[in-house]
């Protein structure tokens, strides 16, 4: 039986409780062997860049996982210089990996913009792709070829996270308490920066 990956990609400028909650609930919703947190290099959707680094966004993906069983880190876009566009992901994958099935995870509104993706028909062609909706959300028509789950509403951002370091406020329960450490040590988000 192939293993059936989930990949969910995304800046995680920081990774947040919101994150973890989608990644268990699509994990477990999709029966997946393993899910993957595939923080993005260069996203090309964000022209202003990431406020930390890609090592500081991956070592905190790595911090908020730690012990997490079947949940990890995929470096694929880390390693790559240039935009990262999820169809150069997954044929890297598929090409590492010929005999796993991979889901890409994507959110409701990423969904909806993804027929203007890079690539968009051959995406569709590599991967299963689920979006998922917050409960209570208005359901929108998706586009074909999307499958659709619900996951728990939670009303987290990093953009307010990285405002709330910003401004000397606490993130305790924000984000999970190593991520806050690792923060707060390399000074991340205190000039305003994101």
């Amino acid at each position: 039986m192939s293993a059936v990956v989930g990949l969910f990609g995304g800046s995680f400028d920081p990774i947040h409780h919101g994150h973890l909650l989608v990644a268990q609930a699509a994990a477990e919703s999709l029966g997946l062997s393993e899910l993957r947190f595939v923080p993005a290099r260069e996203q090309p959707f964000k022209p202003g860049g990431h406020a930390a680094s890609a090592e500081d966004r991956a070592a905190m993906v790595e911090r908020a996982i730690a012990g997490a069983p079947g949940l990890r880190l995929e470096r694929a876009e880390l390693d790559r210089a240039g935009p990262s566009y999820s169809v150069d992901t997954l044929r890297a994958l598929r090409a590492r990996e010929p005999g796993a099935v991979f889901v890409l995870l994507v959110g409701g509104d990423a969904a909806m913009a993804l027929p203007r993706w890079h690539e968009a028909p051959e995406l569709m062609r590599l991967a299963r792709i689920v979006a998922f909706g917050r409960a209570g959300a208005t359901g929108q028509e998706l586009p074909p070829g999307i499958e659709s789950i619900t996951v728990p509403a939670v009303e987290i951002s990093s953009t307010a996270i990285r405002e709330r370091v910003r401004r000397g406020q606490s993130i305790r329960y924000w984000v999970p308490d190593a991520v806050a450490d690792f923060i707060a040590a390399r000074g991340l988000y205190r000039d305003g920066a994101g």
